[in-house]
Order: C-alpha cells, then sequence, then structure tokens
C-alpha cells in the first residue's frame, strides 16, 4: 500500500497512459486518444473509447474527500438524474459501483456531455437556470442526512484562517487585520445563519459549471457539493451588485419559484458569503501551492502585495456588511414603532370628530 505522500506524487504526476490504464482497468476498450480538461483540483480528461464514444474520467486528489464522501457525492447525482435533471451521473463499473481506484487515487467515469459554458446570463437564460436550481433543490431537501460538508463559518472560513496563521502563510504584518476582518464576516454570517434551512446543494454553481447547448442547461462538477442555505446556488451564478445583476436575480427567483418557494430574507446572506468564499478560496490556493499548474495560473498570489490586496477586500466587505447591518437594524426598529404605534391607535386618534 503506497503511502499519502507517494499516492500525492502519482497524482500530480498522473500521465495519459496511466489514465487510459484506468479507463480499462474500469472495462472499457479504449483507443489512444486522450486530453485534459479544465480542472484544478481534480484531474480529469476526456478519453475516446474504442467504439468512438468519449467519456469523461475524474481522478479525484487524494486526501481531500473520504470514499464516502464522494459516493455521496455520486447518490446526489443518481438522484437527480432520476428525476431527470440535466446533469453527468457517474457511470457504473463491472462491480456495481461508481468508484475505483488506481495507484491508491479514486476515479469516476461520466459520459461526455458537449456545449458550453455561458459567458453571461440572459434575462431568458437567468429563468431557465433558476427552474433547473428550483428542481435540483427540491430533491436537495428530500434527505439531509448525508455526509457532505457544512457550510459553516467554523468549517468553510475560521479553520481556513487558522490554517493561514499557523502555517506561517500570511505576512505576520496582515496576520491580524486579516484574521480580525474575516472574524467579523464570519460572525455577521452566523448572526443570519441560525434560523436558515440547509439543504443538500451543488455548492460551487458559478457559470463554469454550467453548459448550454441547443437552449438547454446542464450543472457539472458537483464535487464540492455540501450543505447550507439555497441561496448559495444563486449568487455565485449572478455574483453582481449593480441594478442590472438585481434584476437577473428577478428573473431566477421567478423560474425557481415554479418548483420551490425561496425566503428572500436569504438574499441578506450574500455578502456574508462572498467574504467566507474569499477566506477560503484564499487558503485553498495557498493549500495547493505545491501542485504546479497552481503557481502557473496564478503567478501573483502569494505575496506581499497579493496578501495586502486580499487583506483590504476582507476588511472593506467586513465594513460593507456592518453598515448594511446597522441599516436594516434602523429600519427594523422603525417599522416595530410604527407596528406599536398602529395597535395603541383608538378611535379618538383617527377622527377628529370622534365621541365617547
Amino acid at each position: 500500500m503506497s503511502s499519502p505522500g507517494a499516492t500525492t506524487d502519482l497524482f500530480l504526476a498522473l500521465t495519459p497512459e496511466r489514465v487510459l490504464d484506468a479507463v480499462e482497468a474500469g472495462g472499457l476498450a479504449v483507443r489512444p486518444l486522450c486530453y485534459p480538461l479544465n480542472s484544478f483540483e481534480n484531474r480529469v480528461y476526456e478519453v475516446e473509447l474504442a467504439d468512438r464514444s468519449r467519456v469523461v474520467a475524474k481522478f479525484y486528489r487524494p486526501g481531500r474527500w473520504s470514499q464516502e464522501r464522494i459516493l455521496e457525492e455520486h447518490r446526489f447525482l443518481a438522484e437527480l438524474d432520476a428525476e431527470e435533471i440535466p446533469v453527468c451521473p457517474a457511470r457504473l463499473f463491472a462491480g456495481g459501483s461508481t468508484l475505483a481506484t488506481i495507484d491508491g487515487i479514486h476515479y469516476a467515469l461520466f459520459d461526455r456531455k458537449g456545449g458550453r459554458a455561458p459567458d453571461e446570463l440572459s434575462d431568458a437564460t437567468a429563468y431557465r437556470l433558476g427552474l433547473l436550481v428550483g428542481r435540483l433543490h427540491v430533491v436537495g431537501a428530500r434527505r439531509t442526512d448525508v455526509d457532505r460538508p457544512r457550510l459553516t463559518s467554523a468549517e468553510y472560513a475560521r479553520a481556513e484562517v487558522d490554517w493561514l496563521v499557523a502555517e506561517g502563510k500570511l505576512p505576520r504584518a496582515l496576520e491580524r487585520r486579516f484574521a480580525e476582518a474575516a472574524r467579523k464576516i464570519c460572525d455577521a454570517y452566523d448572526a443570519l445563519i441560525e434560523e436558515v434551512p440547509f439543504l443538500r446543494l451543488h455548492g460551487d454553481l458559478h457559470l463554469g459549471n454550467v453548459l448550454e447547448r441547443d437552449g438547454q442547461l446542464r450543472l457539472l462538477d458537483f464535487d464540492d457539493s455540501l450543505l447550507g442555505p439555497a441561496v448559495q446556488d444563486l449568487w455565485l451564478a449572478l455574483p453582481g451588485r449593480d441594478p442590472g445583476s438585481r434584476a437577473l436575480v428577478e428573473r431566477f427567483l421567478e423560474g425557481y419559484e415554479q418548483f420551490r418557494l425561496f425566503d428572500r430574507g436569504e438574499l441578506a446572506l450574500v455578502e456574508p458569503l462572498r467574504g467566507l468564499r474569499m477566506i477560503h478560496y484564499a487558503a485553498w490556493l495557498a493549500r495547493r501551492w505545491h501542485d504546479p499548474i497552481f503557481p502557473r495560473n496564478w503567478p501573483h498570489f502569494g505575496g506581499a502585495e497579493a496578501w495586502e490586496r486580499e487583506t483590504i477586500d476582507l476588511e472593506e466587505l467586513a465594513a460593507e456588511i456592518a453598515r448594511g447591518a446597522r441599516a436594516a437594524g434602523l429600519a427594523g426598529a422603525a417599522d416595530e414603532a410604527a407596528a406599536d404605534a398602529e395597535e395603541t391607535l383608538t378611535n379618538k386618534d383617527l377622527f377628529w370628530d370622534w365621541e365617547e
């Protein structure tokens, strides 16, 4: 049995020949055609089979997910596919499982689906995406006793800040500022999330994980599937703050609510969720820096100037969230005062000529 370090080395040095070996070991005859697809966390390849059809082979980064967590992702995909929701379910291997292992690396096979990611959402596409996500969430809400991560500040962001500090990834001069801004964002999220129900989500639903072909949308890559608030699968596809983006959010929700009600109070979570993702993303890059593809694709990450920018962005977002909370508090207090006044009004208050 290989050591975790040796397995990681094999993963980083995965060759097309070894990919073809894995697909053949899964019971499929292949042609010598294999090329990598865009993926940073895992290694993903398109492989041509002997019958000229193609499959996608996904090799999971060692140490990230347990076998059970990966299988839970596959079960969710199978549930969605059974409801005719356009996703890409994992194929079954000869033994009946959707997961196999080669050189200590877990991998799965998926049918190749064509299409391209939309550059941006039009009014009509936002509505169609809302329809699709609404259907996804109907299934996602059916079962929440699953072994997938939960979108809590503790798991998603606070632990990452602790790791960045403990490992010395942050410049010493920025440690306190970065951690303080992150804490404020996490506290704001915690205050808002208390009564919000969690359900199974896609979890990483930016437009790069949406395929469009012949007017149909398909959702890809459930690797980051988790339990969290419904709004997580909205704001990543529609992250803008301008009036045009807000109009698209309304079109998305019009579609969504054809299948499932959406509590618009969850929209208050968007900015704290944005902050949690910024923290999580920075730590993800720092954790993966040993992988050669990361320095190549993020050459400016990790230096003092980059961390200064990350810190300022977090501080500005924390301040914006605080301003929004104060404004909401003042509005809430005004509404309560108005309600109290309305409750105590009498006929004498309403009619100037009222007589007892």
